[in-house]
């Protein structure tokens, strides 16, 4: 998320790259990324990083935030089947892969079903384009997508 978007600063892609590639030469092989950072951006940075050492790592990514083609503002929360499909879609665009090994939920949409969600990446697996899901941020109290605060 750091390397072009969020906290205050961004990196050049080509710097952004050679970072990457410098952790898989570590010995790093989870990459988390989200189609809202960047907005879209970060996902073609990961990709271009990872080709040629794909089969060395898991890559990870997340759906579930609205993001308006146009200004690529985040309008809010959006869980819909379509949209799910739409953001898996471009993330395997973007990433330049043919699965993502873990695609999930970035905030619970309290609009949308579970089943809704869970169902149309059980889909997604069943037609090889993700491998395994998850769920980014619930909360175990129903009204609410975000955790619960710890306790004072």
């Amino acid at each position: 998320m750091g390397l072009n978007f969020s906290y205050g600063h961004a990196l050049a892609d080509s710097d952004s790259v050679s970072l990457v590639r410098s952790a898989v030469d570590l010995g790093v092989t989870f990459f988390d990324t989200a189609e809202i950072y960047g907005p879209l951006t970060n996902e073609e940075i990961v990709g271009e990083a990872l080709r040629g050492v794909r089969d060395q790592v898991v890559i990870a990514t997340k759906f579930g935030l609205a993001i308006d083609p146009e200004t690529k503002a985040n309008t809010g929360l959006n869980s819909r089947p379509e949209n799910i499909r739409r953001a898996t879609e471009g993330s395997l665009k973007r990433l330049g892969i043919e699965a993502i090994d873990l695609l999930y939920q970035h905030r619970v949409d309290l609009n949308v079903p579970i089943e809704d969600v869970a169902g149309t990446v059980r889909d997604l697996i069943a037609e090889g384009k993700v491998k395994h899901f998850g769920m980014s941020e619930p909360s175990a109290d129903p009204r609410r997508g975000r955790p619960l605060p710890a306790a004072a």
